[in-house]
Formats: structure tokens, C-alpha cells, sequence
């Protein structure tokens, strides 16, 4: 069964924990040189219609670390920057590769992609969401916390994707949080409701 990462609130706390356990383990086989080549043959499709270094240096190496093959596609490399729709694109390139990275703008563009896609899709940043980014938090913190119980959380900027895939992760960990926000930049009221 196809499992996409569009926004936090799609993983449950022992989905965030499975991922987490995972990355554990494979930083722990990368670190002692130990092969764990379990993408060998995958091909991930990286659509960028927002630049970013860390994102793309982050998912090229970790797919040639698990033995994939990253694909890097700008909006000049696609027809979506010149109208085709976003389905089409979904529908093509779930044809020729295993699955699709987005670093895009809109949260509905990504959730069309997922939808008309029969291949996993993963939103490396969206104006709404940020989870990868968040997910990669919380191994941290969890790397020298031992774990989340209890923990307060404290954020302080414009209320953005990164503030809301926080705000959502940290919660479902068991974590506090608390964020501080200039009055005209808060979260979106949705994902305050859904706190």
C-alpha cells in the first residue's frame, strides 16, 4: 500500500516513532560503514519548484546512501512550470520511477500530486508544512533527551510551515508546546484548532 508524507498530521505518534527507529538504525549503519543499500534500483523523482541546498544535498545523499538513484527535476525540467496539470504529472512519473520528493508552494498542489500519483510522495516543504525537516527535529531532540515525555517545546517567529509541522509533531510525541508569535505572522487558525 502506497504511504505518502504530506503534512504531520498523516503519521501517528507510532508511525513518527517507526521513523525515527529507522533513521536511527541506518545513521548507526552509515556511521560503522555497515551496507544498507535498501533502495538499490529505486529512483526518487526531486521536484524543485523552490530551491534549497540542504534539501537537495540531503535527499541526493541519502538516496545514494540506501543505494537509490536520485533524480533532480527543476520546473524547467517539467511541464508543470507550463501548464500541464499537476495529475498528468503524477500519473507520468508514477510510469518510470518509485517515488516523488516536492519542495513546492502550495499544500494542495502536493495533496493533487499524491492523489493521481500511484507512487509515494513526500513534501520536503510546502507553505504550510515543513515534516522532514520536523521529523529530523525530533531525532535530535531525541537523540540527546532520550526521549520526549515532558518536554517543552518553545518556538519563536512567524507563525510558518516549519511552526505548524512543529507545533503537530511535537504533540503527538507527548511533548509541550509553546510558541510566540508576532500578532499579524500567528499559525494558520487550522492548525491551532487542531493543537
Amino acid at each position: 500500500m502506497k504511504k505518502d508524507l504530506l503534512k504531520m498530521n498523516d503519521l501517528s505518534k507510532d508511525e513518527i516513532l517507526e521513523i525515527l527507529n529507522l533513521a536511527d538504525q541506518l545513521k548507526y549503519e552509515k556511521k560503522h560503514n555497515i551496507d544498507h543499500a535498501h533502495l538499490k534500483g529505486k529512483t526518487l523523482g526531486m521536484i524543485f519548484e523552490k530551491a534549497s541546498t540542504r534539501t537537495r544535498v540531503s535527499f541526493e545523499v541519502g538516496m545514494l546512501d540506501l543505494g537509490g538513484n536520485p533524480l533532480f527535476l527543476s520546473s524547467n525540467d517539467l511541464q508543470i512550470g507550463r501548464g500541464e496539470p499537476i495529475k498528468d504529472t503524477g500519473r507520468v512519473l508514477s510510469r518510470y520511477i518509485d517515488g516523488i520528493m516536492i519542495r513546492t508552494f502550495s499544500q494542495k498542489d502536493i495533496e493533487n500530486l499524491a492523489k493521481y500519483s500511484s507512487i509515494p510522495v513526500i513534501n520536503a516543504l510546502t507553505d504550510d508544512e515543513h515534516p522532514c525537516q520536523v521529523l529530523a527535529d525530533l531525532m535530535t531532540i531525541r537523540e540527546y533527551k532520550n526521549s520526549f515525555e515532558n518536554l517543552n517545546v518553545c518556538y519563536i517567529g512567524d507563525g510558518n510551515n516549519m511552526a505548524h509541522s512543529l507545533m503537530v509533531g511535537a504533540l503527538k510525541v507527548s511533548m509541550n508546546f509553546n510558541i510566540a508569535t508576532p500578532k499579524d505572522y500567528k499559525p494558520l487558525d487550522s492548525y491551532i484548532s487542531l493543537a
